[in-house]
């Protein structure tokens, strides 16, 4: 469960704590070729999609941590509201509008607590 926890946090650590490398050129292309439309629609995602390797966490995790670090990135996003990330630039996929970062935000963590009857 502190993996799942973990995992979700990195979404708002490409956000917010500049900790994960920016793809290159060719990269950031092809995501927002192959993958974008697949991340910031309304469509849930599918079980078992593949992730992104900025996601799969290795280490051991704390689970008290990581549902704090995650309560407070939720609290921050909600705070700056919608506005805020209307226009913004995504790590990978270039700028995107509020509903958008809305759809990605909600699909990703919805996504894991369905997983895990929560």
């Amino acid at each position: 469960m502190e993996k799942m926890l973990a995992h979700c946090n990195v979404t708002y650590e490409l956000i917010y704590d500049n900790k994960h490398p920016k793809p290159g050129a060719l990269k950031q292309f092809i995501l927002k070729l192959l993958i974008k439309n697949y991340v910031v629609v309304e469509k849930p995602y599918k079980r078992n999609s593949p992730t992104s390797p900025e996601f799969i966490i290795k280490d051991i995790r704390n689970f008290e941590r990581e549902k704090e670090r995650l309560i407070e990135f939720l609290i921050k996003t909600q705070q700056l509201g919608a506005d805020h990330f209307d226009g913004k630039a995504s790590h990978s996929f270039g700028a995107l509008n509020k509903n958008e970062w809305n759809n990605m935000f909600y699909k990703h963590l919805d996504h894991h607590l369905m997983q895990f009857g929560v």
